[in-house]
């Protein structure tokens, strides 16, 4: 019993040590208003993925250990994270810098993803969930999305809460990029519902010809959920697309803005998008003719149609978009671009009218992939970014807050 105790002693220590350190590390607030927040994420942490509902913060990642790759959570209020709880662990995960695990809250239960080898080939695995019931406060780990049994890539998930203590679920699914007719291989987008009992409702075909590798986005409206994500036409035209649930069932897939992007191979550069109620921004990346930018949209009228799109980089833009919603009338977007012979992390405040504010230099990050896809989310009356560091010998993620009002 005694030392049960001095070894839980030495635990709570080591953690409060390595706690300490990692404050010590991070700066204070900068002449910008940015706030360095201390991380619940050790050393060897990356692919971060923030999700507020409105008044927490939760934040997952994923730790390497050895050859264990460990998704964590943490949730942030009261200006402190919760001790970080493993989810659930594993050997034989893919473990990507685009394709990470989403997280999302509804009324006390959480759904988080993996992706799991499903076979030696470099693309083969699937989507495995992970559901915490706050009515039996039990996980159920490692549970299949997906029905198909076919040794394809499947990944690329988005997750919304949704009603009855569901949540809403989109994914990237490769079923029919094998056992078909060379040359019909076609990678697809699906939604479905998953239970407060993790039970799968609702799974639809979204859209049956798709860009294979670059994420999906959702946002719930007043009418809905609302997916988009980087079509693929016939001639390899990958601009974004959008569905809606209207009226019990799915649109047909419609373009948002026609960019006419021409690339006969994927970006890995997918869209973002945010609404309240029935106003929405979205944010995307794109690159025709040689011209690589930023830009963001807003609707009025849940996605059914969208105003002008307006650029909000520098020149150059790397992407890795993220977009949340200040309030009716604008939006904060977060990307990525260079800037001399550094990459930055860049915030800007955007209106509905096409005001835009000065952006905001969050840090300075690295251009490789290994950077991964910053993070952007809202809790009251700040923003909180999260991404992957590389200063160090191992990755590790940083997590900073910003006024919304110093925008």
């Amino acid at each position: 019993m005694r030392t049960s105790v001095f070894l839980l002693f030495i635990l709570l220590v080591s953690c409060k040590s390595e706690i300490n350190k990692t404050k010590e590390t991070l700066s204070d607030t900068n002449d910008k208003g940015i706030h360095q927040l201390p991380t619940p994420a050790l050393s060897s942490s990356s692919l971060p993925k923030l999700y507020s509902n409105g008044e927490e913060l939760y934040m997952s990642w994923v730790e390497k250990q050895d050859t264990v790759s460990v998704l964590k959570y943490s949730f942030f209020k009261n200006n402190n994270w919760s001790i970080p709880e493993e989810i659930v662990s594993g050997t034989d995960w893919f473990v990507n810098w685009a394709d990470y695990p989403a997280i999302a809250e509804n009324n006390g239960n959480i759904l988080t993803n993996i992706l799991q080898k499903s076979a030696s080939g470099s693309y083969t695995y699937d989507v495995k969930l992970n559901l915490y019931s706050k009515e039996n406060k039990n996980w159920k780990n490692n549970f299949l999305l997906h029905h198909d049994s076919t040794q394809s890539e499947h990944g690329f998930v988005s997750i919304l809460p949704y009603e009855k203590d569901s949540f809403f679920v989109t994914w990237l699914d490769g079923r029919t990029t094998v056992n078909v007719p060379k040359g019909e291989e076609q990678m697809t987008i699906r939604g479905a519902v998953i239970n407060k009992n993790g039970e799968i409702e609702q799974d639809s075909l979204l859209d049956d010809r798709v860009c294979d590798c670059c994420n999906t986005a959702a946002t719930m409206t007043t009418n809905g959920p609302v997916v988009v994500y980087r079509d693929r036409s016939e001639e390899e035209i990958r601009d974004i697309s959008i569905v809606r649930w209207k009226n019990g069932n799915w649109t047909q897939p419609e373009t948002v803005i026609e960019d006419n992007w021409l690339i006969p191979g994927c970006p890995v550069n997918g869209p973002e998008i945010d609404a309240l109620g029935s106003n929405i921004a979205m944010a995307w990346f794109t690159a025709e003719n040689e011209n690589p930018r930023v830009q963001v949209v807003f609707s009025e009228n849940s996605g059914k149609t969208f105003g002008l799109p307006y650029r909000i980089d520098a020149g150059n833009a790397i992407g890795r978009v993220d977009v949340m919603m200040l309030n009716n009338d604008s939006a904060a977007v977060l990307w990525m671009e260079p800037q001399g012979v550094d990459t930055v992390i860049q915030l800007v405040k955007v209106s509905t009218n096409g005001a835009i504010n000065d952006p905001v230099t969050i840090s300075k990050t690295r251009s490789e992939r290994s950077s991964g896809f910053p993070q952007l989310e809202v809790v009251g009356d700040k923003v909180y970014i999260a991404w992957t560091s590389l200063e160090n010998v191992e990755p590790t993620i940083r997590v900073a807050s910003l006024l919304i009002e110093d925008l």
